[in-house]
């Protein structure tokens, strides 16, 4: 994704933590268009370092979003009708704690499958 493109999407993220339901629109050439009468624009400050927050944290989110599908992907082993292994226990709790290891999808060692 382009940079442009990218800094849009945490311009949205940011502007919906800070002003959730606010009007607005931004423009690649223009930048940010404020359309609310209700709720003040955020100032450039303010809004800088609220993008640079939800920027800092994508990894985090990136991470836990493949954590989770992943353990989504055994769910089944979890059914009342049966039993885990220890194997299988282990794993799943490995995969819960690997946001206490690692920040980023860059760096992290996924546990092995049983």
């Amino acid at each position: 994704m382009n940079d442009i493109v990218y800094m849009g999407k945490y311009y949205s993220e940011a502007l919906d933590i800070l002003r959730p339901n606010s009007s607005w629109v931004y423009r690649e050439d223009t930048g940010l268009e404020w359309r609310d009468d209700v709720q003040t624009q955020p100032s450039d400050e303010e809004l800088s370092a609220k993008v640079a927050e939800v920027q800092a944290a994508e990894p985090m989110k990136l991470l836990r979003s493949k954590r989770n599908e992943t353990i989504a992907e055994t769910d089944w082993w979890a059914n009342s009708d049966l039993t885990m292994t220890a194997e299988q226990t282990a794993y799943r709790q490995a995969l819960r704690d690997i946001t206490d290891t690692y920040t980023s999808l860059d760096d992290v060692v996924w546990p092995t499958k049983p």
